[in-house]
C-alpha cells in the first residue's frame, strides 16, 4: 500500500518567496537584518536630505554632494561609536537579566578624573615624566576601579535586595559629585602620550598596513567559523545549511570586512599633520604629488571589536552566558535549578563596571583631558543602544552585535543630526528619545508575533 505523503519540502518551498527561503537557509537573524536595514535608511537619508533640500530650494548641486556616507565621517562615526558600544555590550547583560544601571555614565566620569590624576599628578614623579609604564597602570587602576564599583552596587541589589534602579540612580548622583570632588571640579591634562592613542586620532591608528592585516584576518576567521560550524553540526547530527548559503555568507562577511577597510584607509591624514610629520621625519622622501598617509581603523574601533567578540564569546559559549539567559528567562526556575542569582548578579555588575572603565579609558584618551562632565548622559545613550539593538526589557532576550549595531545607530543619527543644520542638543535628545520608544513598541510587536 503506498502512503501519499501530507506534506513536502518542495510544496513548502514553493509557497515561500525568495526572500523568505534565502533568510531560511542563510539562517540570518531576522532583527539583525531590520537594525542594518534601519542603520542604511539612517545613513542614506542624512547624505541626501542636503542634496534634495537644494533641488527643491531651486539651487540644484550647487551644495556639492551630501556629507554623511564620506571616508572621514564614516571614520569618525566609528569613533564615536566605540565608547558606546564597549558599554553598550554589558548592558546586554544587565537588561537580560531584567535589571538596569543609570550609573555608568558617573563611573566614566569619576573612573576618568582618578585616571587623570594618577598619570599626571602621582605616576610622573614616581616613575619619571614619559615613564614607557603610565599608560599601562593608569588604564589597569580606571578598568580595576569601575569592576569594584561595579561589584559594589550588584551586592546592594543581589545581597542586600535593593532594587537596581535604586541603587544605580544613587550611583549616578554619588559618582558624579566624586568625579567633582576628586579634583575640585579642574580639568586634568594634557594626559599621557601614550596613552592619548587609544583614543584614536591619525596616530592612534593602525594606519593602512595594519587595517589589511586586520581585515584579512577577519576574512580568515570568518571562513574558519563557517568550516567550524559544519564540523559541529556534522558530530551533533544537525542538518547542515546548503553550500549556497554558507558560500554567500562567507562571501558577505568578507566583503565587510574588505570594505570597511577600504573605507578606512581612504581617509588620509590632513595636510597639516603631513607637513608636521614630514617635518619631524626629515628622511622621509615626499612624492610630486604630495604625502599621502591613510588613517586606517582607529584603536578604539579596534578595542570594541575585541569587546565584542570576547562578550559574545562568553554570552554563547560559556555556562555563564546560560546562566545569564536562565535568569533572564526566569528568576525563580534558574535559582531553583541551582544557579547562584545572586552571585551572578554580582558579577555581572562588576563586568558592567570594568566595561564602564574601559571606556573611560577610551574617552579620556580621545579628549586628552579628564574633566568633571566626562560620560554625562551616557547612560541615556548606553541603554537606549542596547534596547535599539534587540535587548528586551522585558528579560531573556539580547544580543553583543544588536547592541554594537543600536550605538552605531544612535550615534548615526546624532551625527546625522549635526550634519543637516540640527546640531543643537534638543534636536539629538529629541531623535534619541523617538528611536528609543519605537524600538520598544517594534519589540513588543515582534514579541507578540513570535508567541
Amino acid at each position: 500500500m503506498t502512503v501519499t505523503p501530507t506534506h513536502s519540502p518542495q510544496g513548502s518551498d514553493a509557497r515561500l518567496g525568495p526572500i523568505a527561503r534565502f533568510i531560511r537557509d542563510t539562517e540570518l537573524d531576522t532583527r539583525m537584518l531590520g537594525m542594518v536595514g534601519a542603520l542604511l535608511l539612517i545613513w542614506a537619508s542624512f547624505h541626501f536630505y542636503p542634496i534634495i533640500a537644494n533641488l527643491l530650494s531651486g539651487n540644484g548641486l550647487n551644495m556639492g554632494l551630501g556629507l554623511f556616507i564620506t571616508p572621514r565621517n564614516l571614520w569618525n562615526l566609528s569613533v564615536q561609536t566605540s565608547m558606546t558600544g564597549i558599554m553598550a555590550t554589558g548592558m546586554v547583560l544587565v537588561i537580560i537579566t531584567r535589571n538596569i544601571d543609570l550609573s555608568v555614565g558617573s563611573i566614566v566620569g569619576v573612573t576618568g578624573m582618578v585616571m587623570g590624576i594618577v598619570q599626571v599628578n602621582i605616576l610622573p614623579p614616581m616613575l619619571g615624566l614619559g615613564s614607557p609604564v603610565i599608560w599601562i597602570i593608569t588604564a589597569l587602576i580606571g578598568i580595576v576601579l569601575g569592576a569594584l564599583i561595579g561589584a559594589f552596587h550588584g551586592w546592594l541589589i543581589a545581597y542586600r535586595g535593593i532594587p537596581s534602579f535604586i541603587v544605580t540612580l544613587g550611583g549616578m548622583l554619588v559618582w558624579r559629585g566624586a568625579a567633582f570632588l576628586t579634583a575640585d571640579g579642574k580639568t586634568i591634562a594634557p594626559m599621557d602620550t601614550t596613552f592619548a592613542l587609544l583614543g584614536g586620532g591619525p596616530n592612534g591608528s593602525v594606519g593602512a598596513v595594519g587595517s589589511w592585516i586586520v581585515g584579512i584576518l577577519g576574512c580568515v576567521a570568518v571562513l574558519w567559523i563557517i568550516q567550524a560550524g559544519r564540523k559541529s553540526r556534522t558530530k551533533h547530527g544537525f542538518p547542515q545549511r546548503p553550500i549556497w548559503a554558507e558560500t554567500v555568507l562567507a562571501i558577505l562577511g568578507c566583503g565587510v570586512l574588505i570594505g570597511a577597510v577600504m573605507v578606512v584607509n581612504a581617509y588620509t591624514w590632513p595636510k597639516g599633520i603631513v607637513d608636521a610629520y614630514v617635518k619631524a621625519n626629515p628622511d622621509v622622501v615626499v612624492p610630486e604629488g604630495g604625502l599621502v598617509i591613510s588613517t586606517g581603523f582607529a584603536i578604539p574601533v579596534l578595542i570594541l571589536v575585541v569587546v565584542g567578540i570576547l562578550m559574545t564569546i562568553l554570552m554563547t559559549r560559556t555556562r555563564f552566558g546560560r546562566y545569564v539567559f536562565a535568569i533572564g528567562g526566569n528568576p525563580e526556575a534558574a535559582a531553583l535549578s541551582g544557579i547562584n542569582t545572586k552571585w551572578m548578579t554580582l558579577k555581572i555588575f562588576a563586568l558592567m563596571g570594568l566595561l564602564s572603565g574601559l571606556a573611560a579609558v577610551v574617552a579620556s584618551a580621545r579628549l586628552n583631558a579628564a574633566t568633571n562632565a566626562l560620560g554625562t548622559l551616557d547612560e541615556l545613550y548606553v541603554i537606549a543602544s542596547a534596547v535599539v539593538g534587540g535587548t528586551s526589557l522585558a528579560g531573556g532576550v539580547g544580543t553583543i552585535y544588536g547592541a554594537i549595531i543600536g550605538a552605531l545607530v544612535m550615534q548615526s543619527l546624532q551625527t546625522g543630526m549635526v550634519l543637516i543644520g540640527y546640531g543643537d542638543g534638543s534636536y539629538r535628545m529629541i531623535a534619541v528619545g523617538v528611536a528609543l520608544v519605537l524600538a520598544v513598541y517594534l519589540d513588543n510587536l515582534y514579541r507578540q508575533k513570535t508567541k
